[in-house]
């Protein structure tokens, strides 16, 4: 069944339409769209920080995973550097050791203990392990050194490596093992 023109409730519905616009002056018009586009802008602005929050997280995380993983090539093998180590001390004492006269008697048995105790400076060095190396006269540096003792020695200052009982060793800017040594308490 269609309806007519004439039938009164869509009269009543055109015309309360009618009146509902004509009660709408030109001030309400703008108001309710500028409050629109004033909600919308708000929209926009939280989105915006929401994104922008999201790429500074995404960011950091890169930066996170970069700096992990340089950490975990440079340093990595620190557990192997570290057990290495004594192998370099006991060939170090090894060439320390001998006499002129055993240098004579077995010069190829040493010169083969000194090259491989260079070609294992060598594998340090390309793994950015490099020797800490303090001398007798020294100044005491807690960051590098380990003072096994301390000794009043006559013509010392307070703080003064008076014996190196072990080199140290660095891995990049982290200690492997500090250098081990024999600090002056002399003050006199």
């Amino acid at each position: 069944m269609a309806q007519s023109k004439e039938d009164p409730f869509l009269d009543d519905v055109e015309q309360a339409e009618e009146e509902e616009q004509a009660a709408m002056t030109e001030e309400d018009a703008p108001e309710s769209v500028e409050d629109q586009i004033e909600s919308l802008r708000a929209e926009r602005d939280a989105f915006q920080d929401k994104f922008m929050r999201a790429l500074a997280d995404a960011e950091n995380a890169r930066k996170r995973a970069q700096r992990e993983r340089t950490e975990a090539e440079n340093y990595g093998g620190s557990k192997l550097a570290r057990d290495v180590l004594p192998v370099y001390d006991n060939l170090k004492r090894a060439v320390e050791t001998v006499t002129d006269e055993q240098r004579k008697e077995a010069a190829a048995l040493i010169e083969g203990v000194e090259l491989t105790m260079r070609e294992l400076v060598n594998v340090f060095s390309k793994h950015g392990i490099q020797v800490i190396d303090p001398q007798v006269g020294d100044k005491f540096d807690p960051k590098q050194h380990e003072a096994m003792f301390e000794a009043p020695v006559p013509g010392t200052k307070v703080g003064e490596i008076i014996q190196v009982s072990a080199q140290g060793f660095m891995l990049y800017d982290r200690i492997l093992r500090p250098a081990q040594v024999g600090v002056s308490s002399f003050t006199g």
